[in-house]
């Protein structure tokens, strides 16, 4: 994997005099040279508006869009029309919410989600909530960083459950969740269910036609891609019962003064210019990591975890969270160290070149079901190496020398 890391250019800056370890791909990865070339490329040689001109530059820019569409479909075992382009996967979200959940939920329906989510996955409910009175029921995360799945499936056996949206993988702890048990028992009780893979696009194989997910949200900017792209795949049936989130032009296929004639999925949910460069930047980024192989990527991160959870549990008075089997999560290590913040942690770790996240990262439920306001995260990508595990214990044995 050493040879995957010349492919990042952001690897040949020093920052304060050290050359940059990035253990926080959990937030966003860096981008490889094939993305930043795909995405010069076509500002350079191919922008145009898509769908709308029939000129060489437009068809040259809407077919490399399409194309990306069928990479991100084979990329998830989907079909090209079930792929939706959106700004990431909050939005994906918030389009569910909007779209399909504001038309088919009522006062007293169920929407179940888990302690571990993201933010991203708690507030559309709960401005549904407010809004028309649905009830949200918690899946709890035990202490060993599970989803306590099983014991809730019997206290909600005869409640009006409508929805199920859950993390496929936790981007706090890392926790692979079963969301293929997960959907089977929900759609028994026939509810939708929902699947935010921000952190499982980027770590594992992604199948959503075997797992039977009525809907999958991913964002770019995780998946070595840039920012400001996203994807939500639904089911096409579904999808086309939908009514559009956002209106405007290219989603139509005809308007008059009286009314308007809306395309099919996926075009109905990408009213206006979409984020062209961006669209075709993912596409880049998909044929990056399928070169490598998922298998492989799997493979580096589980070989990093083993390397690195022994020796984080050897410092003094370090706790870290989530799952201890390596093979149950992918490559994050959420962790504390007693009587030093996490923002401290940060800081001490930056001046040694050494790039981690701290806080509560989005997921407040998760920091607080563990008793906690904030927590220290390294997160792997494809480009880190043992040798930065080793910087990583290092920094923080200095935290520890500073703060003792």
């Amino acid at each position: 994997m050493h040879n995957y890391k010349d492919n990042f250019p952001i690897f040949n800056r020093i920052i304060h005099e050290k050359p940059i370890i990035f253990l926080d791909s959990a937030a966003s990865a860096q981008k490889p040279q094939s993305v930043i070339d795909s995405m010069v490329d076509v500002m350079t040689n191919h922008y145009a508006n898509i769908n709308r001109g029939v000129y060489t530059l437009s068809e040259e820019a809407t077919e490399r869009v399409e194309s990306a569409r069928i990479k991100v479909a084979q990329f998830i075992g989907a079909y090209n029309h079930e792929i939706i382009f959106t700004r990431n996967a909050t939005e994906s979200i918030n389009l569910v919410a909007y779209s399909w959940a504001r038309h088919n939920l009522k006062r007293g329906d169920v929407v179940v989600i888990s302690e571990m989510e993201h933010h991203a996955n708690i507030v559309p409910w709960q401005i549904l909530r407010d809004e028309i009175g649905i009830l949200i029921e918690w899946i709890p995360v035990d202490e060993n960083g599970n989803l306590a799945w099983l014991s809730i499936r019997e206290s909600l056996k005869n409640e009006p459950v409508k929805l199920v949206s859950v993390t496929h993988v936790s981007n706090v702890l890392g926790t692979i969740n079963p969301i293929k048990d997960i959907v089977s028992w929900a759609h028994s009780i026939g509810a939708k269910v929902l699947i935010d893979g921000s952190q499982a696009v980027t770590n594992v194989s992604v199948d959503v036609n075997e797992s039977d997910c009525d809907w999958y949200v991913f964002s770019g900017h995780k998946l070595y891609g840039p920012t400001g792209v996203g994807v939500l795949y639904g089911k096409k049936d579904l999808l086309n019962s939908m009514p559009p989130f956002t209106a405007g032009g290219d989603m139509i296929l005809e308007v008059t003064k009286e009314r308007s004639i809306f395309k099919e999925a996926p075009w109905k949910f990408e009213a206006g210019t979409p984020a062209i460069v961006e669209i075709i930047g993912l596409g880049a980024a998909i044929d990056f990591i399928t070169e490598i192989g998922m298998d492989t990527v799997r493979e580096h991160a589980l070989d990093l975890l083993q390397y690195a959870y022994p020796k984080l549990l050897e410092l003094n008075q370090l706790c870290v969270y989530g799952p201890s089997k390596m093979q149950d999560k992918t490559g994050v290590l959420a962790f504390t160290m007693e009587g030093i913040h996490p923002h401290d942690i940060a800081s001490v770790l930056d001046e040694e070149g050494i790039a981690i996240r701290s806080g509560h990262h989005c997921a407040q439920p998760l920091c607080d079901r563990y008793g906690q306001s904030a927590m220290a995260r390294a997160s792997f990508g494809v480009y880190n190496s043992k040798e930065d595990i080793d910087a990583l214990v290092s920094g923080l044995q200095k935290v520890r020398s500073i703060f003792k």
